[in-house]
This record gives C-alpha cells, sequence and structure tokens, in this order.
C-alpha cells in the first residue's frame, strides 16, 4: 500500500490533525472489534478517535484483498475509500446518506476515474495527461 493520504487528511480532518494509519491480520482485526464494537468478526477498518485532534484509522489488508470484487473496486481504491470513510467516522459522522454523499464526493476527487489517467512528469514538474490527443 504506498498512498500518501495526508492531502486527503487535511481536506478531511485538518492539518492540524494528527492521523496514524496501522494494518493488522485478520485475528487482531477481530480482537480489536470484538473489544471496542462487541461484533465478533473481523472487518476492513476500524476508527479510533484519541483526542480533538489525533485520531488511528485500523486496516485489515487480508479483509479489504476479499472484498475487492463487492465493492467492484481494486485493492489500492479500496483501501482509499475505507480511509476516507474512516476519516469521516473521525470527523463524528454516523452512517447515513449525508456520509455516503460526502465518502462518494471524496472518492471521486481523489480516487476517480479521471484521476487515474493523470501521470506526474517530474522530468517537465507539470502534469500529463494519458490518452488526450492535443487538437
Amino acid at each position: 500500500m504506498k498512498s500518501d493520504f495526508s492531502i486527503i487528511k487535511n481536506d478531511i480532518l485538518g492539518k492540524d490533525y494528527s492521523l496514524s494509519i496501522a494494518n493488522v491480520d485478520k485475528k487482531k482485526s477481530r480482537e480489536l472489534n470484538k473489544k471496542y464494537r462487541n461484533i465478533d468478526k473481523a472487518t476492513n477498518v476500524l476508527s479510533f478517535s484519541l483526542t480533538k485532534n489525533s485520531g488511528e484509522l485500523v486496516l485489515c489488508p487480508d479483509i479489504i484483498k476479499s472484498e475487492t470484487k463487492k465493492f467492484g473496486k481494486t485493492f489500492e481504491k479500496l483501501v482509499g475509500f475505507l480511509v476516507i470513510h474512516g476519516m469521516l467516522h473521525l470527523k463524528g459522522h454516523e452512517h447515513s446518506s449525508t456520509m455516503d454523499k460526502l465518502e462518494s464526493k471524496y472518492d471521486q476527487k481523489y480516487f476517480g476515474r479521471n484521476r487515474s489517467r493523470i501521470l506526474d512528469d517530474e522530468g517537465r514538474s507539470r502534469r500529463i495527461h494519458k490518452g488526450r490527443k492535443k487538437s
């Protein structure tokens, strides 16, 4: 999982928010989910608010891999979506149509179809749009 989520974190939670992201195996995910949510099964993401300006997301890559077909996303895009989901919980949102709209907004902004077609051209310090023809 090579992603830098700091831009998304700053957008959703603010620059002063301190966020850590941990990866755990299914056994640890199940243990944490049972202890803190009283649900005896492993899950894809857990959000823990530590203080007003700090929190932690706990991801389970094994569960995420098994859910890619269910969500119709690549592993990387599903991780991104779940990080957004977890951050919105840290922001205080509960599952609702409002949260669904925010998830969709941020998912499209950071992981939407057009974003994946943009490549950074470091040699020229500008972006190139792959597949676009000049007119």
